[in-house]
């Protein structure tokens, strides 16, 4: 008798033919998966124009034409716009209905979600009546709840509150009703969470839902070493679902006898605020993690109102713009902040007993997630990362061009095909240069110029715009450094006027002269080749560092000037570089320093980013400890000036033996541990 049912049950299963919309969608293609694993055919709806794609994933999934079947329509067309000798052939075939397609997107206009969430499910029940299917499986969404707040049940439907709030809400929760209302056939409905990438691959085919702060976490990541503490929100709790574990729910429900008009939550039953989960994906990026938590309800007992009418105002509208655009999270994903819905899911629990379809825990695969996310579909990686990109034919002007930093990116610009200009005050310097770049094929013209000279700089601009009309990226690198203690310094005041002169009022010089072209062709880019020194405030450098800082706090004040014309400025708070610059001081022979290229690589980082600002980790944390605690700062940068000191030519001692200056352990150590700082 066991032996007749296995085998009817197996007669069974080998007529279960399957009807597939959104086949070659995230969830509908690993849903292939599941059902190819069984017997019987899969038809599937293929609209014109994605034959191609369905015949990629055919390949993929290795099925043969006759289980795997084109049937070609569309959702915005009656009865899925399917031909009538192909309504014949499917009638009395299809044993399970899957309708999965739909617009899953919170970004997308209201006509384009209605057309397919609606009425391409009312299409959907047209066909799935025609060919007398045999139980119709509607893929819903959480977001048919809308805005409801407290816990949604499986059996709840029209308690749904605030489904305006986004078309995705109200076109999902339209569609159900459609289902409910309008289907003919024995139906069952599934309502996912936020539906993630593959447990076991990462694998997802878009950015979406928390997908978005992963350039958040980012840029978290290169600003600051993971083991800093952060602040940040708390938020409302989401609910994520890996897709895998969708499917697998999806199809052991389906195929469970006894289960037609149930509705079931394919959801976390303990989901996560949106802090803790930023923090799991901080912990797979090896980014900060966020500390302390503000919980966004705290802002609650502002009145509604008074929110609205400050978020109205032009510069926080724009502020807020801008800082979403930057981090490449879309507006509509704010609203999701304080989400209030949670969801019961007992029906679905009860459905799946005794399957062993569990649902995988988020810390044990976000890695996964983060490592496809990383590989496949940061938005930097369909970004053009080349100097070329950004500098060919474009007029790119590089001051102390001639030598250490500057020669070393002027010759990387000019390789790139920018008609590059440089700048210096030795004649055969220019001539060696501009003969090396024209030998490999670039572009150079040279200006013999004296940027410590009023004079000489203006004249400079002048012949500049004149020869190329305008200036697209002007990298001020010339500069001037001094390692002297103020305690030697007395007697010297033009040390402070001489570095003054280079680093700032020279630079500020070309900055003025070149700046209004780029305003009017709203588009320049000003890069100011800086310090560490600035972020760390090196003792010895007292002129050195005020120079630059001088030019820091100018191009700040700019950028807010110039921030809606087009206009960028980046500020390079350069490391210790091995340059003819430093070598008067023999100790920086003995610890770590970058090379000209390296340096050179910063600016071309920031010619092709455009960042405000590019540092060392160092400098950042420096800058952090000095805001936190100055006092315990100040010992650690007091201890450093008594280690290194002041070195025979600041004192004025010429003739010293190279051996009295040779640095001792102590010196190399702490230089090491403080890699790049100037002492």
């Amino acid at each position: 008798m066991q032996r007749e049912r296995g085998a009817t049950a197996a007669a069974e299963e080998s007529r279960m033919n399957y009807f597939v919309t959104g086949a070659t969608g995230f969830i509908g293609r690993h849903l292939l998966e599941r059902l190819l694993a069984r017997k019987g055919t899969v038809y599937c709806l293929v609209r014109k124009g994605s034959e191609e794609k369905f015949e990629a994933l055919r390949e993929r999934l290795g099925a043969p034409k006759e289980r795997l079947v084109v049937v070609r329509g569309d959702l915005a067309r009656p009865r899925l716009g399917v031909a009538p000798a192909q309504l014949a052939a499917l009638k009395g075939k299809v044993r399970h209905f899957f309708h999965l397609a739909a617009l899953y997107d919170l970004t997308a206009d209201a006509e384009a979600q209605r057309t397919a969430n609606v009425e391409g499910t009312r299409h959907a029940l047209e066909l799935a009546e025609a060919v007398n299917a045999g139980c119709v499986h509607f893929v819903s969404s959480i977001a048919a709840a809308g805005l409801y707040p407290g816990v949604f049940r499986e059996d709840m439907f029209d308690e749904a509150e605030e489904l305006d709030a986004n078309p995705y809400f109200r076109t999902k929760h339209e569609a159900e009703r459609i289902v409910r209302t309008e289907c003919r056939r024995p139906f069952r409905i599934y309502r996912p969470g936020m539906v993630i990438g593959h447990s076991r691959t990462g694998e997802i085919d878009k950015i979406d839902g928390p997908y978005y702060l992963f350039g958040l976490i980012k840029k978290m990541r290169q600003m600051l070493p993971p083991w800093v503490p952060t602040v940040g929100l708390e938020g409302g709790r989401i609910n994520l679902v890996p897709v895998d574990w969708v499917v697998a729910a999806m199809d052991h429900i389906a195929h469970k006898p006894g289960l037609d008009g149930q509705c079931f939550h394919l959801t976390d039953p303990a989901p996560r605020r949106i802090g803790e989960v930023l923090n799991v994906f901080a912990r797979a990026g090896h980014a900060p993690e966020m500390a302390m938590r503000i919980d966004a309800r705290m802002f609650a007992f502002v009145p509604g109102a008074v929110r609205q009418a400050l978020a109205s105002l032009p510069p926080v509208r724009r502020f807020v713009n801008v800082l979403l655009r930057d981090f490449g999270i879309p507006p509509e994903l704010m609203r999701l902040i304080n989400y209030p819905t949670r969801f019961d899911c007992r029906e679905a629990e009860r459905a799946l007993k005794g399957s062993k379809i569990a649902l995988p825990k988020l810390e044990d695969y976000a890695w996964r997630l983060w490592d496809y996310w990383e590989r496949h579909l940061d938005p930097d990686l369909f970004v053009d990362h080349s100097l070329s990109g950004k500098v060919k034919g474009r007029v790119v002007v590089v001051t102390g061009g001639t030598s250490g930093i500057g020669r070393a990116a002027a010759l990387k610009i000019a390789a790139a095909g920018a008609r590059l200009v440089i700048c210096a005050r030795n004649e055969d310097e220019l001539a060696a240069t501009r003969k090396e770049i024209e030998a490999a094929g670039g572009v150079c013209h040279t200006y013999k110029t004296d940027l410590t000279d009023a004079a000489s700089c203006d004249a400079f601009v002048q012949q500049v715009l004149a020869d190329h009309g305008h200036v697209d990226i002007l990298v001020n690198n010339a500069g001037r450094s001094i390692r002297r203690s103020i305690a030697l310094s007395y007697e010297r005041f033009h040390d402070f006027e001489r570095t003054m002169q280079l680093n700032y009022f020279g630079a500020l010089r070309l900055i003025l002269g070149f700046l209004p072209a780029m305003a009017e062709r709203h588009r320049g880019h000003i890069i100011n080749i800086s310090s560490i020194g600035v972020l760390t405030n090196s003792p010895r450098f007292s002129a050195y560092v005020a120079s630059k800082a001088a030019l820091d706090a100018f191009s700040r004040c700019a950028q807010a000037e110039y921030s809606d014309q087009g206009v960028s400025f980046t500020t390079i708070n350069m490391p210790l570089v091995k340059t003819p610059m430093i070598a008067p001081t023999k100790i920086y022979e003995s610890v770590p320093t970058l090379t000209p290229e390296e340096a050179a690589d910063l600016i071309v980082e920031a010619i092709i980013e455009r960042p405000v600002r590019i540092a060392t980790r160092l400098g950042t944390f420096a800058q952090i400890v000095y805001a936190l605690a100055p006092r315990a700062y100040e010992i650690i940068m007091n201890t450093a000036f008594r280690l290194f000191p002041d070195s025979a030519a600041a004192k004025g001692i010429k003739g010293m033996r190279e051996a009295a200056q040779a640095p001792t352990s102590e010196q190399i150590a702490f230089a090491s541990l403080l890699r790049g700082v100037h002492w």
